[in-house]
């Protein structure tokens, strides 16, 4: 699996800590860390998210975190947050998800304060532009790795030509059609349900006749 250099910070942390106590700082750490290091908007911060998530903590399978990430595109509201908010509430419940919230948000928060003073200068500053040149290729390739698992566990789960199907109809309705993204993720779940509901039938239905003598 995938280690970005920056997140080996505190992943040996909280020895000699209650577990309540390293549940907590481990969110708290993981939220902050993700708002600090997810340069670029909601998308390119899901990545990192995943890592913490699935790989570093193993608070969700990649199923889950996917299911998860599903949903919570289909709701309203910056998809980044969410995330965490389901994350701290899957952990330590309400208090968790308003501690994971506020770590998350908090960093660019107090950077925009900071920074607000500047803003005219940064806006035209060399440096600056150049930063955002040389990062964008790495969130790129971290969107594209997603996208890539994501990608073996539709075709494993549907099929290659289905999976492909539906990657091909996803392009369709999202990127010519411009359909919101949430129809289009509803619609899909939909479909998952009734399918996967019906294959299920099927197969129970077979099962019981090969037993009938």
């Amino acid at each position: 699996m995938h280690s970005y250099g920056l997140y080996r910070i505190g992943s040996k942390g909280g020895k000699g800590l209650r577990p309540t106590q390293k549940d907590y700082i481990e969110l708290v750490v993981s939220m902050c860390r993700t708002g600090i290091i997810g340069y670029g908007g909601g998308p390119s911060v899901i990545p990192l998210i995943r890592h913490d998530a699935v790989i570093r903590y193993k608070w969700l399978s990649d199923e889950e975190f996917g299911e998860t990430l599903a949903l919570a595109n289909a709701l309203p509201g910056p998809i980044a947050t969410k995330m965490a908010a389901y994350l701290g509430y899957k952990r330590k419940g309400a208090w968790g998800a308003f501690l994971a919230v506020i770590a998350h948000i908090l960093p660019s928060v107090l950077a925009m304060i900071l920074l607000l003073s500047a803003v005219n200068y940064l806006a035209g500053s060399k440096v600056v532009k150049g930063m955002i040149a040389a990062v964008s290729p790495v969130i790129a390739v971290m969107l594209g790795v997603m996208a890539y698992e994501f990608a073996k566990k539709a075709v494993k789960g549907l099929g290659i030509a289905a999976g492909a199907a539906f990657m091909l109809l996803a392009l369709l309705l999202l990127e010519v059609l411009h359909v919101h993204p949430a129809i289009v993720i509803v619609l899909f779940l939909a479909y998952g349900a009734v399918h996967y509901r019906a294959v299920a039938s099927r197969r129970g239905r077979q099962g019981k006749k090969e037993e009938t003598p």
